[in-house]
């Protein structure tokens, strides 16, 4: 059976590390894994995790997804791609008041342009092939857009939006496009944003603004995460199982104790059911939210090993 290829991106860390190395330790070997980062400096976490998968099912590449060149001189030097993995990104926090319009469009570039750079790269040969399957890490941020993460949800609605539009064609070419949505991943990733939101110059923020920002979102964070967190196994469990479908689907969240809060979207075409849920959530029943969280503390616990994605 010939192997399919799989290009992975983001992978010195968190989802995209958990991705390369359950993908390249299938017990049937039906996968070679080309795990990408932008600084190959940076591998030594994946070297490690992936033992003896490395040089066998596993070959780390050198890839950057805001550099045109980068990506394809990583594409020409493989025999094809199979499946396309797009997971690299960063994120933002903060009032807009205090980040730089340079800072957002960093975001943008990286989150959304960084995709379009590597569709415009694989999706001729796939078309051509009539064969393959590309896989976006997104969000239930390009879903529903959280307080203090403005510009992070809009490059992911953005991602959202253009899979969306682009799916309808590739089924004229039989390919499958798959958008993963996690809720909250406890990785690296979200460390280094908890961080640096702490470091943030408030100073350009009204009063109002800046006590919101420092004593309601920062002061949930972590225990929104010890709640609803996943880990980057679970994610790549996931998508591993998504891979491995015959007919897998356009959307899929990994959290089940997210998908209520996704759901009110749907459930009020005006828009306004979420935005006031979430507003008297933060600004009126804060102790009944702080409640909440505890027990979904305890429904994380008890559901923790369950993947639930059909057959």
């Amino acid at each position: 059976m010939t192997q399919k290829i799989v290009l992975i991106t983001g992978c010195s860390s968190g989802i995209g590390l958990a991705l390369a190395v359950r993908i390249a330790r299938d017990e049937k070997k039906r996968f070679m894994v080309y795990a990408t980062m932008r600084n190959l400096a940076k591998k030594e976490a994946l070297v490690e995790a992936a033992g003896c998968t490395l040089g066998r099912t596993l070959e780390i590449k050198q890839l950057d997804v805001c550099d045109e060149n980068s990506i394809k001189a990583c594409v020409k030097s493989l025999p094809r791609v199979d499946i396309l993995i797009s997971n690299a990104g960063m994120g933002m926090v903060g009032p807009i008041e205090c980040r730089t319009i340079d800072e957002m469009k960093t975001v943008m570039d990286t989150n959304f342009f960084g995709l379009v750079r590597l569709m415009k790269e694989v999706l001729p040969d796939m078309k051509k092939r009539k064969s393959g399957h590309i896989v976006v890490i997104s969000s239930v941020m390009g879903i529903q857009g959280i307080l203090f993460n403005d510009i992070y949800a809009a490059s992911k609605f953005a991602v959202e939006g253009f899979c969306e539009s682009l799916a309808v064609q590739a089924l004229r070419f039989n390919l499958n496009i798959s958008l993963i949505e996690p809720g909250p991943v406890i990785t690296e990733f979200e460390r280094k944003a908890y961080e640096e939101s702490l470091k943030i110059d408030l100073s350009k923020a009204d009063k109002m603004t800046a006590d919101m920002f420092h004593n309601i979102y920062l002061k949930n964070y972590k225990q929104i995460f010890e709640s609803l967190g996943q880990t980057p196994e679970e994610v790549a469990e996931h998508t591993f199982k998504m891979i491995t479908m015959k007919n897998p689907p356009f959307r899929h969240q990994t959290n089940s104790l997210y998908t209520p809060i996704t759901t009110m979207k749907y459930a009020d075409p005006n828009g306004d059911l979420p935005i006031g849920t979430f507003y008297k959530m933060v600004f009126e029943h804060d102790k009944v939210f702080t409640a909440s969280l505890n027990f979904l503390k305890i429904l994380r616990w008890r559901s923790r090993k369950s993947v639930t994605l059909g057959k």
